[in-house]
C-alpha cells in the first residue's frame, strides 16, 4: 500500500496551509514577486488582513493550472516590524534569524555572487514581507494583483520596495535552454502524487511544520503553536544566468553540434526537452519527455551506479541523489524547489553576452534551513567529496571562478573537463518563513 495513503500517516491539515507551499506552480505560468516595507506595526497587519481572502489554502479539487493563487511570506525582520513578542522570535532557528546574507559564506555566495554585490533590498533589514502571485495567463495573473494593488493602496505605512516579473519563456525551457519544474518528492499524508514511482514517500514534517520528519521527530516550531503549526521556511533567490558564458564553454569544448548539445545534456543531467540521461544516454528522446509516467521514473543505482550514462557530479544528480550510492542520506535532505524565469532569452546562436538581465528567481522550501537548504548548497553543490570528487562543484549552479573542473565517466578513459566559469550568479536572496493561514489571521490580529 501507498505510504502516502497509510492509515498510520498523520492527518496533514490542507486547509491552514498556503497554496505556494504543496502546490506545483502553472504550468505555463506568469507571475510577479514583491518585497515589501513595513513603517508602521498597525499598518503591517491591516494588510494583511485586506490580503487573507486573496490567500488561497489548500489543494485545490479542479486542475491546479487554472485560475491564480497568492502566498505571503515575512524574514526575521519582517515579523520584528509586526510586533511579534521577542519570545516568539527567539524561538526560530538560527539561519532564519541571521537572514541569508549573513549565511552566505555557508552556502557559497561568495565572489561575484557575495552579498555586497546583491541587488537592493537585498539582505537588507528593509525587506520585511514577501508577496508572490503566479498563474496561467496574464489576465488571471491580473485579476489577482488587482486585489493585491488594492489592499496596499489602503493601507498607507507599508511600502513596495522591490518587484520582479516571472513569466515562462517562450520556449518553455530555462534560459540555459533545458525544460524544468519536472521532479516533485511524494509527501506522506497530503495525497500529490510524486514524480518519480519509485521514491517512497517522505515525511510530510520534511516539509510542513507540526509533523514528524524523516527522523520521527517533530522538527523544532516556533512558539506559539499557532504561530509555528503549518507553517514552513523559504529560501528565496534571484539567480543570473550566464547563457552566453555557457554556450562559450560548450562549444569550446566540443567539435560538433552533436558533441556540444552532449556535453551540455551531460553537465545537467538530462537533454534540453527534459529527457533524463539515464533512461536516454545517447541522444535527446522528446516522446520520452513528454510522457508525465516516463520522465522521471528511473533511479542511479539499479540503472547507472558509475555514472556513464549521468555523470555523478551532473547538477540533477548532485541536488537529488536518489537512491544513488553517496556519503549521507539523501532523504534527509529534500527539498521543494520553485523556479520561475525572468528576463528575455538570449536568441538561440547568439554567443556574446548582450547585457540583458535574465535567469531564475528560485524558491526552495523545507522545514530545516541548515539540514535541507544550506547542506544541498555547501555539501552537494559546492562540494564533491560526498561523490567521491574532491574539489569539484555543480557544474552549473557551483561557484567555479573560472578555476572549476568537472569529471565525465567514460569508456575507454573518463574526460575531466577544467576552468569552468560561474554560469550562475546570485543577485539576491532572503530566508522567508510561510506562516499557515491561522497563523497569518493571529499575525493581522496582534496587540501592542
Amino acid at each position: 500500500m501507498d505510504a502516502a495513503a497509510s492509515s498510520d500517516a498523520p492527518s496533514v491539515e490542507i486547509d491552514d496551509i498556503q497554496s505556494g507551499a504543496l502546490r506545483p506552480r502553472p504550468v505555463p505560468y506568469v507571475g510577479r514577486f514583491f518585497f515589501l516595507r513595513v513603517d508602521d506595526r498597525q499598518a503591517g497587519r491591516a494588510l494583511l488582513r485586506r490580503l487573507l481572502p486573496a490567500i488561497d489554502a489548500g489543494l485545490p479539487s479542479a486542475d491546479p493550472s487554472q485560475g491564480a493563487w497568492a502566498a505571503v511570506a515575512f524574514t526575521y525582520q519582517g515579523l520584528r516590524a509586526l510586533g511579534v513578542p521577542q519570545e516568539s522570535l527567539d524561538s526560530f532557528p538560527i539561519p532564519f534569524r541571521q537572514g541569508m546574507a549573513a549565511r552566505a559564506a555557508v552556502i557559497g555566495d561568495v565572489g561575484e555572487s557575495d552579498p555586497a554585490q546583491w541587488e537592493p533590498p537585498f539582505g537588507t533589514p528593509d525587506v520585511h514581507i514577501a508577496v508572490s502571485a503566479l498563474a496561467p495567463d496574464a489576465a488571471s495573473l491580473e485579476k489577482a494583483l488587482e486585489r493585491e494593488r488594492a489592499a496596499l493602496r489602503e493601507t498607507p505605512g507599508v511600502e513596495v520596495i522591490w518587484q520582479q516579473e516571472v513569466q515562462q519563456l517562450p520556449t518553455g525551457r530555462t534560459s540555459f535552454g533545458f525544460r524544468d519544474g519536472i521532479s516533485h518528492p511524494s509527501i506522506e499524508g497530503v495525497g500529490i502524487p510524486g514524480s518519480n514511482p519509485h521514491e517512497v514517500p517522505l515525511k510530510a514534517g520534511e516539509f510542513i511544520l507540526g509533523y514528524p520528519d524523516e527522523t520521527g521527530n517533530l522538527p523544532p516550531m516556533p512558539r506559539p503553536e499557532v504561530l509555528g503549526r503549518n507553517g514552513t521556511y523559504l529560501a528565496v533567490r534571484k539567480l543570473h544566468t550566464k547563457v552566453a558564458a555557457w554556450r562559450q564553454y560548450l562549444r569550446a569544448n566540443t567539435s560538433s553540434p552533436e558533441e556540444e548539445a552532449l556535453l551540455g545534456a551531460k553537465m545537467i543531467g538530462r537533454w534540453p526537452s527534459g529527457a533524463p540521461l539515464t533512461l536516454s544516454p545517447e541522444h535527446d528522446d522528446a516522446e520520452l519527455a513528454a510522457d508525465p509516467r516516463r520522465v522521471n521514473d528511473f533511479q542511479y543505482r539499479e540503472d547507472d551506479d558509475r555514472g556513464f550514462k549521468c555523470p555523478a557530479g551532473a547538477h540533477i544528480r548532485r541536488v537529488n541523489p536518489r537512491d544513488a550510492n553517496i556519503i549521507g542520506v539523501a532523504r534527509m535532505h529534500r527539498i521543494i524547489r520553485r523556479g520561475t524565469s525572468y528576463g528575455p532569452p538570449l536568441p538561440e546562436g547568439v554567443l556574446e553576452d548582450d547585457g540583458a538581465d535574465r535567469g531564475l528567481v528560485g524558491v526552495f522550501i523545507c522545514a530545516h534551513l541548515d539540514r535541507q537548504f544550506e547542506f544541498i548548497k555547501s555539501e552537494w553543490v559546492n562540494d564533491g567529496n560526498f561523490i567521491g570528487f574532491p574539489g569539484e562543484k555543480d557544474p552549473v549552479a557551483g561557484h567555479h571562478g573560472g578555476t572549476g573542473s568537472v569529471t565525465i565517466p567514460g569508456k575507454p578513459v573518463r574526460r575531466r573537463l577544467q576552468n569552468l566559469p560561474s554560469f550562475v550568479v546570485t543577485r539576491g536572496g532572503e530566508y522567508c518563513f510561510l506562516p499557515g493561514l491561522r497563523a497569518l489571521r493571529w499575525l493581522s490580529e496582534l496587540e501592542n
